[in-house]
């Protein structure tokens, strides 16, 4: 039987039972331990818990004379840094976790599989062989066309395989880890990838297609959720968006196989781009086994020892013991908002100030979508229809790839070291959205090749653009907004979100190109500019910045409703244990949003 554990109040009262006491948390399994530390280092993992559980719940100080009205005494630091991960350059933070940084690289070069075959299918609807393997003849067009149905229905085979697989993810994680899951998810790629290869007929790629999605569904919404949790604040957006430079290199490779073998007229021009898949499981899987284990996760399952062993995995020369600190008290902190202890459900995503974290997570990410990555990305298609031939789009295509992956580069050295996450997709998606409405005029004015030029150019103007802004925040932000306890999920969450959003895009971008169809042409730059403006107008009410934020932080700013327009320059209250969930921020009028003044009288009036 778990024993039951009490903390004290604070104030003299009488002990208070934790949340989860009929499981404890923070239990420790000797037999987990694999740092060969043995009972010394277990006592230590014990003395540490039980240091963070006496004055778990802070209270403010209130001092009141008989002149005087009461006020709140807190303790400020600098608000974007607790005392538990302390400040820390970039250049001091990769000396530091130069061992994480390798893991999260490891993690994250598996969603180079998923944007493989994003690019890979879309552009093989304007490829010769491929079409006239899997379509029909198009007499309007002289060519082989696929019909919009399956166009539709193999653009969406993948997004749909990735939605259950993300969903099966976000159930599978909070059980079995990081590293299991995915490691598993390896091995039936492994498998999946043989039906696709040898698809006899349209309907066996559409299933391989949806199988293949399973795997990649669990690669995409684990590596952001494994690199947030292994790294400090200083260097969480380079890696949480270094899952995005995998996307990039997936499509840039496509780009490069798909340019190389256009000019073969057998079924190998798209048998050996679908075979080149087998290559990343063999690479991946023998690395990813020696990975270590979140140690979030470990603190999570009650497995605390295991997470000290993790830490040292990750860390060098870094404190093991305050990271430990810091993980322990924010995720005791979480339980007490939460009220439980017990296993998080999808559900609670959708309860209280949740509720407003996932919104957030999930319109960041499917933001990547609803500003025109459908259109952009499958802009061989796209250029075929406004004129332009066969070899030019694949190499414009593989071009605008190379800017994507130059955008990603400038926005980490240039941009993210300097300015916040909300002014960057913000002004990312007034650049967008300008480039999309000017593709669709012009092609109200002229159809001749001169304009057509000019529009392929701005297509490839709105990737780079696209990489510098909401392609890489999409990936960042679901990863920090979430609350720790609920991560997994909300990242799953949002990255299904994405997938819907694809999943509806690709059906109407079928239609309004496909020249049986709506045959838009340019004037399809209308539809996806107004889409942007949209994400635009709700990014500018709805977007918090979290920039320099440690996860504390962003757990109280969450708690109090803190405006999300007001998120950069409210003041965090503190205590020498770190942030004060109990304490209210005193802020100046003309900088800072003010915390209600019934909430200030009630907790005065308490006392």
């Amino acid at each position: 039987m778990p024993s039951s554990s009490t903390a004290p109040t604070g104030d003299g009262a009488a002990p208070r039972q934790l949340p989860g006491d009929a499981e404890d948390p923070f239990t420790i399994h000797s037999d987990d331990s694999d740092d060969g530390g043995g009972d010394e280092d277990i006592d230590d993992i014990k003395g540490l818990v039980e240091s963070e559980r006496q004055g778990l719940v802070p209270q403010p100080s209130l001092h009141k004379t008989d002149n005087e009205p009461q006020v709140v005494q807190e303790e400020y630091v600098d608000a974007h840094h607790d005392d538990s991960e302390p400040p820390l350059t970039v250049r001091q933070a990769v000396k530091t976790y130069r061992k994480a940084i390798f893991w999260c690289l490891v993690t994250s070069a598996c969603v180079i599989m998923e944007g493989y075959d994003m690019i890979l299918i879309g552009n093989f609807f304007a490829y010769p062989t491929f079409a006239k393997k899997y379509g029909q003849f198009v007499d309007s067009h002289g060519q082989h066309q696929l019909s919009p149905a399956w166009q539709a229905i193999l653009s969406n085979s993948s997004p749909v395989g990735c939605f259950i697989g993300t969903w099966l993810n976000g159930l599978l994680v909070p059980r079995h880890g990081q590293k299991r899951v995915l490691l598993g998810a390896l091995a039936s790629l492994t498998a999946t990838i043989f039906l696709t290869f040898f698809a006899p007929n349209i309907v066996v790629l559409a299933v391989g297609e949806f199988l293949c999605g399973l795997p990649w569904g669990v690669f995409a919404s684990s590596a952001p959720a494994y690199a947030s949790e292994l790294l400090p604040t200083a260097l969480r957006v380079y890696l949480t968006s270094w899952t995005n430079m995998c996307f990039i290199v997936g499509q840039l490779i496509a780009a490069g196989v798909l340019a190389g073998l256009v000019h073969r007229e057998d079924d190998w021009a798209f048998r050996i781009p679908f075979a080149l898949q087998w290559v990343w499981p063999v690479l991946i899987f023998p690395a990813l086994w020696f990975a270590p284990e979140s140690p979030w996760h470990l603190v999570r399952t009650g497995r605390t020892s295991d997470a000290r062993a993790s830490l040292r995995r990750l860390q060098t020369g870094g404190s093991v013991d305050s990271t430990l600190r810091m993980i322990v008290r924010t995720n005791e902190q979480e339980m007490r908002s939460a009220g439980t202890a017990v296993a998080t459900r999808y559900w609670d995503c959708f309860r209280g100030i949740e509720r407003r974290r996932t919104e957030i997570a999930c319109v960041a990410f499917a933001a990547q979508v609803l500003s025109g990555s459908p259109f952009a990305y499958n802009s061989t298609y796209f250029y075929q229809q406004i004129g332009l031939a066969t070899q030019a789009t694949y190499l414009l295509n593989t071009g605008g790839t190379v800017l994507s992956l130059a955008g990603t580069v400038v926005n980490w050295l240039f941009l993210m070291p300097r300015y916040g996450r909300r002014p960057i997709f913000l002004c990312g998606l007034c650049v967008m959205c300008t480039l999309l409405m000017s593709v669709g005029i012009l092609s109200l004015v002229s159809q001749s090749a001169a304009v057509s030029i000019i529009q392929a150019a701005l297509t490839i103007a709105w990737t780079f653009v696209f990489q510098l802004s909401v392609g890489q925040l999409g990936w960042a932000l679901p990863a920090e907004v979430g609350s720790t306890r609920l991560r997994q999920k909300t990242v799953c969450l949002a990255r299904n979100a994405y997938y819907a959003a694809s999943i509806t895009s690709n059906i109407v971008e079928a239609q309004l190109l496909n020249p049986s169809a709506l045959d838009w042409k340019g004037g399809v730059g209308f539809f996806w500019g107004t889409s942007c403006l949209l994400v635009l107008v709700w990014g500018f009410f709805r977007l918090p910045e979290t920039k320099d934020r440690s996860f504390e932080e962003l757990d109280w700013l969450f708690t109090k409703h803190v405006p999300s327009r007001k998120f950069s320059t409210t003041r965090v209250p503190r205590n020498n244990k770190g942030v004060d969930f109990d304490g209210l921020s005193l802020q100046n009028e003309s900088a800072y949003h003010r915390i209600e003044d019934t909430e200030m009288e009630r907790l005065v009036a308490s006392h």
